[in-house]
């Protein structure tokens, strides 16, 4: 029985979801299909159903099929890197329709909307999704998209999708929701209402650091989602076959890794709440954040990514990612090595707080992790 039509386990989709035994080796791992094209029979057909490697590819194919199991949709398109994702999204709609963001959307949505998609035609609102009434009154006769990112990087904030949902809905607008930082193992928004989720594969799906990629799955095939289609088909901004099969490889471990580190987070983020070097916790596992009512809620979890507020300004908070030697000093989240960065810095012209620290928890052993802060805290004068 197929994991693809049957309600089993997170675990046991990861594992099987896209996949079958190869009837050619009986290999248990798939094959990776390299070639860009594809023999026609005699009559022109295509009888297998592959054209060009643009239009299709047995390696794009198992990852679509998995990750609409594990979001429990209905299809995906696969692109090159998670922007691409957000940027095909964007580029489907209308030069006049009307987009609704949030303040804190990562800052190279903020780049698209800004410098490729207003001179074209595409407005757009920011706002603080957390705030439905803001919400509200940011829609407009012409809003064909709500965007939301919940947690929100770097700020961890978290926003209502069921109660935004309905009010998109209520203006005849499609929600899309980020779900990056929580992955399918935390958080299913298609099943609270949302039309479309996102993904940057690169993070926590693939999970190894060494692929990029994005996704978008939607609830329904509907004219949205087909005219997405068109734009991956037509725009060519596709994975390659061995980074699908390396995204797919690394599903099969989805849910431990990111329960382990949700775990070890929520730990790391207790911990530096009691420092007394550390002024200010982002985390939505913390009862005092904010979000947390909210995302007990709609989250299985709180997720392997939090950030933090040095007391003291940027060149304390550099200090401090100075002074780590197991935690790298690096940009992007959800591989197995703890990463820390530094975000004011690289997001120019932010609105991110100048001593800011975003912290993505491995797999390593947490007092490992706590004993690195630690040292790095205590050091950073």
């Amino acid at each position: 029985m197929s994991p693809d039509a049957t309600p089993f386990s997170p675990e046991t989709q990861a594992i099987h979801s896209g996949r079958s035994i190869d009837p050619t080796t009986g290999a248990l791992t798939p094959p990776i299909h390299l070639s860009t094209t594809f023999e026609r029979d005699g009559d022109g057909s295509y009888p297998k159903g592959y054209i060009y490697g643009r239009s299709g590819n047995p390696n794009r194919d198992a990852l679509e099929a998995a990750l609409t199991t594990l979001e429990k949709g209905s299809e995906t398109v696969t692109f090159a890197s998670g922007s691409a994702a957000t940027f095909s999204l964007l580029q489907a709609l209308s030069p006049a329709d009307h987009v609704i963001a949030p303040q804190s959307v990562y800052f190279g949505v903020q780049q698209m909307l800004s410098h490729v998609f207003a001179p074209w035609g595409l407005s757009h609102t920011l706002v603080d999704t957390t705030d439905l009434a803001a919400v509200a009154e940011a829609l407009r006769p012409n809003t064909r998209l709500v965007l939301i990112e919940t947690p929100s990087n770097p700020q961890l904030a978290v926003t209502d999708i069921q109660a935004v949902a309905d009010l998109a809905h209520q203006a005849n607008a499609y929600l899309a929701c980020d779900n990056t930082i929580a992955s399918p193992v935390l958080q299913t928004p298609l099943t609270l209402g949302a039309d479309f989720v996102i993904h940057a594969t690169t993070k926590y799906l693939a999970g190894h650091g060494d692929v990029i990629g994005g996704a978008v799955v939607t609830r329904e095939t509907n004219s949205l989602f087909a005219q997405l289609r068109l734009v991956q088909t037509i725009g060519g901004v596709v994975p390659s076959p061995f980074d699908c099969w390396l995204t797919l490889r690394g599903l099969q471990t989805l849910p431990l890794r990111v329960r382990a580190q949700a775990q070890a987070a929520q730990t790391i983020a207790t911990w530096l709440s009691q420092h007394p070097a550390i002024e200010q916790v982002l985390y939505p596992g913390l009862p005092e954040h904010p979000g947390h009512a909210v995302a007990q809620k709609q989250m299985q979890g709180y997720g392997g990514l939090l950030s933090f507020l040095v007391k003291g300004d940027q060149e304390t908070a550099m200090a401090v990612a100075a002074k780590t030697n197991l935690i790298a000093r690096a940009t992007s989240f959800g591989s197995p090595h703890s990463a820390i960065e530094h975000r004011a810095s690289i997001e120019k012209g932010t609105t991110t707080a100048p001593n800011l620290l975003r912290l993505s928890v491995g797999l390593e052993h947490v007092d490992d992790l706590i004993a690195d802060l630690d040292r790095a805290l205590m050091l950073k004068n």
